[in-house]
């Protein structure tokens, strides 16, 4: 594995802005079984590392699953749950832990009924205590709206859903508005769900990605399909309804991004400057911009990273198919003081 890995940071050589403060010591390929092997996330529960993504036969279409595989050391992995419902296409399943200290899932269930026409979707979660046995999945908010990704605080749950089809909306072709509407939510439980604000992103804005920072504040990072696609970072206190939003420099995919105590954070998504073969890159967040730093080894159908900080390393997933197949990665990266 050491001479692959080598022969990875040959072909693909780092990209570091001056002065970067990541360093990429490893990747493995940690998965490849399903046809496709896609939209990754990563979490560490109950002692053991957990990583999440779609099994289907191709990027859209298909009746997609969503896979769980765990490993004790972040080397050896084993397939846990298969988590399946018939007709629906599970979708980009993301992670978080409930304040009962269950293992919840949040995931897209699409409707494309033997075709690769979209013809509903509506969010699913699902729990679990072990992290092998999962409740059904169990449609949340309303037809049309996707909530991306869930994040925990202080016992309640928020998460941003993006809607291609507002009520009230003239369709193009493609059945989707011209604006897309992106809005907060929040909830107590993962399963009944608020309306806190709707978001003023204008662009076509969907993937959100919710943290929050030492002093509670949340912060937003944001896709945007339309306009110059540049993804937006926003920036709210409680009750988090009124925001900032600030261009963060880059048109970025499946946008992710981590804080640390101290208050640095790290982000990452599909990188766009290397078109037409895109690749997946990490670098450091803030209210202000995001810097892609390091390219991971990627290109072609690839981004969505997961992020764990253990050991001293960012562990980071993701998929890729510059091998040929999409499939799974992990790779670890040193954060330089």
């Amino acid at each position: 594995m050491r001479i692959r890995q080598l022969a990875f940071l040959l072909a693909f050589p780092l990209l570091p802005a001056c002065g970067a403060s990541l360093e990429l010591q490893s990747v493995e390929k940690i998965w490849d079984q399903g046809a496709h092997n896609a939209f990754t996330d990563l979490i560490r529960f109950k002692g053991r590392f957990y990583c999440t993504f779609r099994e289907s036969e191709a990027h859209v279409g298909g009746d997609g699953t969503i896979r769980v595989i765990s490993s004790s050391d972040g080397k050896n992995w084993k397939p846990v749950a298969l988590i399946a419902e018939q007709g629906t296409d599970l979708r980009d399943p993301k992670f978080s832990v409930a304040p009962d200290g269950r293992l919840m899932i949040v995931a897209g269930g699409s409707i494309y009924g033997g075709t690769k026409v979209l013809k509903g979707r509506q969010p699913r979660v699902m729990f679990s205590k072990d992290g092998k046995t999962w409740s059904t999945p169990r449609k949340i908010l309303s037809e049309g709206e996707w909530l991306w990704r869930v994040t925990w605080y202080k016992g309640r749950a928020y998460g941003v859903s993006y809607n291609h089809t507002p009520a009230g909306a003239k369709l193009d072709e493609r059945g989707r508005a011209p604006e897309w509407l992106v809005t907060l939510f929040e909830s107590g439980d993962g399963i009944s769900w608020q309306e806190l604000a709707k978001l003023n992103v204008p662009g076509q804005p969907n993937e959100t990605t919710l943290r929050f920072l030492p002093h509670g504040e949340m912060m937003a990072f944001v896709r945007r399909e339309g306009g110059d696609k540049q993804a937006w970072i926003g920036k709210s206190s409680a009750p988090y309804k009124e925001w900032e939003w600030k261009p963060s420099g880059h048109q970025v995919g499946g946008p992710n991004f981590f804080v640390f105590p101290d208050g640095r954070i790290v982000g990452g998504g599909r990188d766009y400057r290397t078109s037409p073969k895109y690749t997946t890159a990490i670098g450091m967040l803030t209210a202000s911009g995001y810097t892609p730093e390091v390219q991971l080894p990627s290109a072609g159908d690839n981004s969505y990273p997961g992020f764990v900080w253990y050991a001293n390393q960012l562990w980071t997933s993701y998929y890729s198919s510059h091998e040929g197949k999409t499939s799974i990665y992990l790779a670890k990266l040193k954060m330089k003081q």
